[in-house]
């Protein structure tokens, strides 16, 4: 299989490292603009790169791509895949823009069109919502995700990538990592409150921060707390009701359920190995993304129904334009 990645920044490298991780066999070549990011990919990955992909298609016959480049940038990389027969599998779109058309091709040309959402795909949210089905009872959850801006690429500046754009920006990527799993475990959403503003001196046309009362179709009630200026990076969740309570930090081994019997915590050990990379928070683990990576290769090997959709991303894109409005 040849493989395109659309954008060598840190999710391309994460990409193609992990692909080498599923299949060494697979043939990776890369396309950035970015003459420094062509070569250290191509020499860290021993990979050929290009500087566009109308360059790239005219040597090489693809047979899918990884869109990795700033989201606004998405819908026209991937139309351009999927008019010339590429199955796709795109990073957070967080805008949808082009959503119908590329739906419509992906059916039309029987293409595998994949959304990517990590943390559908890690142990601890897997567990969550076992639990939760298991207990069958009512329940609230609080949660607050947090960073500041000028912390999530300390190697460049925040208003030189895509959490500087207003379409873009920081508190939206949050909201569409973090809802998806939520709405998965706890139903579809029928109702939010919103509390927001802009309390930072950072550099920013947007509100760095949001409460958020969800109610859900099932009945489960949470808040939700949203910013980019937590000095701590922080993801603090818990669930509580009559039958249970749990809490999780964020980590892979930060999964705790209370035992109300014995009053004692329990943490719940869910991974044989952790893949971890030391630049990056203990929040993010690398397991997942190769997850998704082989859900994407399934899906296109053997059918397979992948866990998010651009359907159903549309549906929380729309939820986040009610928060932001």
């Amino acid at each position: 299989m040849k493989v395109v990645v659309i954008g060598l920044g840190s999710m391309g490298k994460r990409r193609i490292r992990l692909m080498h991780k599923y299949d060494d066999k697979i043939l990776i070549f890369g396309v950035d603009t970015n003459e420094e990011r062509r070569k250290m990919c191509g020499e860290e990955y021993g990979i050929e790169t290009f500087c566009s992909l109308t360059e790239a298609m005219k040597a090489i016959c693809f047979d899918c791509a990884f869109v990795c480049t700033a989201p606004l940038s998405h819908h026209v990389i991937i139309n351009q895949c999927l008019k010339i027969g590429l199955h796709v599998f795109t990073e957070l779109n967080l805008v949808d823009d082009g959503y119908e058309e590329n739906i419509h091709l992906a059916r039309q040309n029987d293409r595998v069109l994949f959304m990517s959402s990590t943390f559908l795909y890690r142990e601890e949210i897997k567990k969550i919502k076992t639990i939760i089905q298991k207990e069958n009872c009512k329940l609230n959850y609080t949660y607050h995700v947090g960073q500041y801006l000028s912390d999530w690429h300390p190697w460049e500046r925040y208003n030189d990538f895509f959490v500087g754009n207003k379409r873009s920006n920081g508190c939206r990527e949050l909201l569409a990592i973090e809802l998806p799993w939520l709405t998965d475990v706890f139903g579809d959403i029928i109702k939010v409150d919103v509390v927001k503003s802009k309390m930072s001196d950072l550099n920013i046309s947007y509100d760095d921060n949001y409460l958020i009362l969800i109610q859900h179709t099932t009945g489960y009630k949470g808040t939700l707390a949203i910013d980019v200026v937590s000095r701590k990076a922080v993801r603090n969740f818990e669930v509580f009701g009559e039958k249970l309570y749990l809490s999780w930090d964020g980590s892979p081994t930060g999964l705790k359920q209370y035992d109300y019997e014995k009053k004692a915590e329990v943490n719940l050990q869910l991974y044989k190995e952790i893949d971890q990379l030391e630049n990056y928070s203990n929040f993010v683990v690398e397991n997942a993304y190769l997850e998704e990576i082989t859900s994407f290769f399934e899906a296109i090997a053997n059918g397979e129904i992948p866990l998010y959709s651009f359907e159903k991303d549309k549906y929380i894109l729309e939820i986040i334009d009610k928060i932001e409005a």
